[in-house]
């Protein structure tokens, strides 16, 4: 099987085209080399995917023929992240998730930083 379409059966991605993006980004790794969409997966690989801040990994138990009900993904994949890896990506979802229920959205405007440097300067 492709390694984009079994990233997106296996629901690591919402669609096949962004999981071949993902692959052509360096997003995606096989058994911890990067690799192209077009790539052959076999069971017992391991595949590893970015999901900032962390990579997480997953070994191929089985290959389904078509896309995965999330029920019944345990067997087909199993994730073998590190568990402190995994403490990392909650703590930061956490953050994030927190974030935007002040507002706050990442870098500042222009006007928000204008405003920013008044209030220094004063």
């Amino acid at each position: 099987m492709r390694l984009d379409k079994l990233i997106w059966a296996l629901r690591l991605y919402k669609t096949r085209s962004l999981a071949s993006k993902a692959c052509n980004a360096e997003k995606v790794k096989l058994n911890g080399e990067f690799a192209k969409p077009s790539k052959v997966v076999v069971i017992g690989n391991e595949i590893s995917v970015k999901v900032i801040p962390i990579w997480r990994t997953f070994k191929i138990i089985d290959l389904p023929k078509s896309r995965v009900n999330t029920k019944l993904l345990p067997q087909f994949i199993i994730e073998t992240t590190a568990s402190d890896d995994l403490l990392q990506l909650l703590q930061n979802q956490l953050v994030n998730n927190q974030n935007k229920i002040l507002g706050i959205k990442g870098r500042p405007t222009k006007k928000i930083r204008r405003d920013l440097d008044e209030l220094l300067e004063e």
